[in-house]
């Protein structure tokens, strides 16, 4: 039977323990999976994309079983491209809230017209993540709010270094 590969794309800046459940539920569907972190131009982010890379493969080694089948790496350009080059069958997308859904659902139609073989998956956010973002991260914790209830101790070590 051939290897289901998925892929989780996101900015993740930075990563919470929302984008860590979806991560682990998402290995409940699929063989294998790709934490693709977003190299996008048109956003910019707090922490380089190598930073993201880092704290996500800290954070999967900390808070995931070892034996999962997780690798993590940067996406520049479309998806669907690198989906295609990468054997990738679905995208795993989290939903929050009805917000969320109207975003997601015009992304998908686009990915379907670029890719029709590609699989869009939506997980709804578990109850206790649904509020967490990353913005709303980056926020309290400038403000002095204690956050570490939403990420883990290494983002919040690199969240101080940037005097964020």
């Amino acid at each position: 039977m051939a290897t289901r590969i998925g892929i989780y794309p996101g900015t993740f800046d930075p990563l919470t323990f929302g984008h860590l459940d979806i991560i682990k539920r998402s290995l409940k569907i699929v063989d294998k999976l790709i934490v693709g972190v977003a190299d996008n131009i048109n956003k910019k982010p707090l922490l380089s994309a190598d930073d993201r890379k880092n704290l996500i493969l800290s954070d999967i080694t900390t808070y995931l079983e070892n034996n999962a089948d997780i690798s993590v790496d940067t996406i520049r350009g479309l998806l669907t491209d690198y989906a295609i080059k990468n054997n990738v069958i679905c995208i795993m997308r989290g939903l929050r809230a009805v917000s969320d859904f109207e975003y997601e659902f015009q992304m998908t139609g686009m990915n379907y017209q670029l890719n029709p073989g590609l699989e869009t998956i939506f997980l709804m956010s578990s109850e206790k993540y649904s509020f967490i973002s990353s913005n709303f991260i980056k926020e309290v914790h400038k403000l002095g709010g204690d956050v570490s209830k939403f990420v883990s101790k290494n983002t919040i070590d690199i969240l101080d270094k940037k005097n964020i």
